[in-house]
C-alpha cells in the first residue's frame, strides 16, 4: 500500500471508516480537511447494481449543477453562419469549422473542456472522433452537445453543466465543485446529481439501485455516504 501524505493521513483521522454518513455531513468532514495550496475538486463516485454491458442498463446524462462547478469552462463550438455568430454571443471560448479540426488534428491542440456542434458540422467533428472519444469530449445529441440551439448549450456548459456517465464497473464519478465552494453549495449540487441518477434508474433493474456513495476530494480519502438516505431531511 502506497504510503499517504501527513495531510492525507490528517483528514482521514477525522472519518469513522465503519460509519455512513449522510450527505450533509459528509459534504460537512470534507470541508474540514487540511488546506493545500490548489483548489481541488470534490468528487461523487455512485456504485450502481447495473450491467452497463446491456445497453438498457447504461446510464448516462448531463445535468446544470445548481452553483456551477468552481471552475470556468473552456468550451470550442463547431459551427458556421448565423450559428457562428450565436455561439460567440453566448461565450464561447473558440468557435470554427475545418479551421479547428485542423489545429486539433495537426498540433494536438486540446486547450479546451467542453465540445459543441450543431448538426450539419457533424460530418468534420466525425473525423476527430479518435481524439475527443477517449477524452470524454465527442459531442453527443442525448447530452445536447450535438445541437441547433448552439447559444443556449453554450449558456448551459458555463452554468455549469456536467455530464456522467456509469463505467464498466457500475459507477459513475462526477465533479460537483472545487472545495473553494461552500459546504451548502457542494451539498446542493451533490444533491441534484444523485437526484438525477437516481431519476435514470432504468426499468431492468431490481432491488437496491445505488449500492454504495462515496464522496472525496483530488487529494484526500473517501467519505462514505449512506445510500439508502443519501440527502438530509432539511434538503427536501
Amino acid at each position: 500500500m502506497p504510503r499517504r501524505s501527513k495531510r492525507y493521513r490528517k483528514s482521514a483521522e477525522l472519518i469513522d471508516s465503519e460509519k455512513l454518513y449522510n450527505l450533509e455531513e459528509a459534504i460537512g468532514l470534507i470541508k474540514e480537511f487540511p488546506a493545500v495550496s490548489l483548489d481541488e475538486s470534490v468528487d461523487l463516485a455512485i456504485n450502481l447494481a447495473v450491467d452497463p454491458k446491456h445497453a438498457d442498463q447504461m446510464v448516462r446524462g448531463a445535468i446544470v449543477l445548481p452553483h456551477g462547478i468552481g471552475k470556468t469552462v473552456r468550451v470550442l463550438v463547431f459551427a458556421k453562419g448565423d450559428k457562428e455568430q450565436e455561439a460567440r454571443d453566448a461565450g464561447a471560448d473558440f468557435v470554427g469549422g475545418d479551421d479547428m479540426a485542423k489545429k486539433i488534428q495537426e498540433e494536438g491542440w486540446l486547450d479546451f473542456d467542453r465540445v459543441i456542434a450543431s448538426p450539419d458540422m457533424m460530418g468534420v467533428v466525425g473525423r476527430l472522433g479518435k481524439v475527443l472519444g477517449p477524452r470524454g469530449l465527442m459531442p453527443n445529441p442525448k447530452l445536447g452537445t450535438v445541437t441547433p440551439n448552439v447559444g443556449q448549450a453554450v449558456s448551459e456548459q458555463k452554468a455549469g453543466k456536467v455530464e456522467f456517465r456509469v463505467d464498466k464497473a457500475g459507477i459513475i464519478h462526477c465533479a460537483i465543485g472545487k472545495m473553494s465552494l461552500e459546504a451548502q453549495a457542494l451539498f446542493e449540487n451533490a444533491s441534484e446529481l444523485i437526484g438525477t441518477v437516481q431519476k435514470a434508474r432504468p426499468s431492468t433493474t431490481k432491488g437496491t439501485y445505488m449500492k454504495k456513495i462515496t464522496v472525496s476530494t483530488t487529494m484526500g480519502p473517501g467519505v462514505k455516504v449512506d445510500p439508502s438516505a443519501p440527502l438530509a431531511a432539511n434538503a427536501a
